[in-house]
């Protein structure tokens, strides 16, 4: 098995999960109340290392409680975190996320120390992603450093796995120099235009992120599955259909898993094959990181 460099952001969770997501204005109450470690850079390590992947986590984190607590789960999974620094100057990143009954969620961001990672960071662990099997990216932390990220790893012919979430826009030399790109539904429209809502829809997004030089591309659609365009294949790979609790982190999840698969040698095919089974079992828990499985629990 290859080794796996995450680079991302690391946040602490503020779940409230109630009835219905409040209107503007409007108070629910009955709420039930988690704090639980998230982010979507640390999510997808976690979820690689719980699926046994060999993790090293690129990240900054506050010089506080939110922080020091991030380190230790992350240690706990077996992730190298040589290369997390912590910031004094900057509290932790922090997350307040509200789920309703239908485990639907919507999720506000203060990026703290995520937002003081820089190009000097990823450079002290150069040495590190010359060996990676893939290095996986996230856009949560700032998007000079992704592109920093993305050319170094180009530079030393390491494949970069884009998840390019939150929704933005990226130019085509950033396009270009991916090995696979991860949109779920909403990410694909924002980088193409086409209202991505079934098989057709996704080919057609799928084609545009093509041409403009990635070179695999997978387009996540929750229960419907994930919509995979290379080379040689295109076809929508199912997905599953389980009681959903918490869509948060599913993506994260699928994504971690995603790479596990591959930096095992399995096919792009059965590697999200893998990841949809992943990403299905962590909507049916609560939480972020908690709700990523083990790899006995897929089996």
């Amino acid at each position: 098995m290859g080794n796996i460099v995450v680079i991302g952001s690391s946040n602490t969770d503020i779940v409230v999960q109630s009835g219905h997501l409040p209107s503007p204005g409007e108070t629910v109450l009955g709420g039930k109340f988690i704090m639980t470690p998230g982010g979507k850079g640390a999510n997808q390590a976690v979820a690689a290392a719980k699926l046994d992947g060999n993790v090293t986590f690129i990240a900054k984190v506050g010089d506080d409680v939110f922080g020091q607590e991030a380190v230790k789960g992350f240690q706990s999974y077996g992730i190298n975190t040589e290369f997390i620094g912590m910031e004094k100057d900057s509290p932790s990143g922090v997350a307040l996320i509200m789920v309703d009954a239908e485990g639907e969620n919507c999720i506000s961001v203060a990026s703290g120390a995520n937002a003081a990672l820089t190009n000097a960071d990823i450079d002290k662990a150069r040495h590190i992603i010359g060996k990676a099997s893939f290095v996986l990216i996230q856009l949560e932390i700032p998007i000079e450093v992704v592109l920093y990220a993305v050319d170094l790893a180009r530079m030393e012919g390491i494949p970069v796995v884009l998840n390019p979430a939150p929704a933005q826009s990226l130019t085509d030399d950033i396009l270009s120099a991916l090995h696979i790109i991860t949109p779920n539904e909403l990410e694909a429209e924002l980088l193409t235009g086409v209202r991505v809502a079934n098989e057709a829809t996704a080919r057609q997004a799928a084609g545009i992120l093509k041409a403009k030089g990635v070179d695999n591309v997978v387009i996540t659609m929750g229960s419907q599955g994930a919509y995979m365009l290379s080379d040689d294949d295109d076809q929508m790979i199912p997905g599953y259909k389980v009681k959903v609790v918490d869509t948060t982190a599913a993506g994260d999840t699928f994504n971690g898993a995603l790479v596990v698969g591959l930096s095992e040698g399995m096919s792009l095919v059965d590697a999200i094959r893998f990841a949809n089974k992943a990403a299905a079992y962590s909507v049916t828990i609560l939480g972020a990181q908690a709700s990523a499985p083990s790899r006995n629990d897929i089996n």
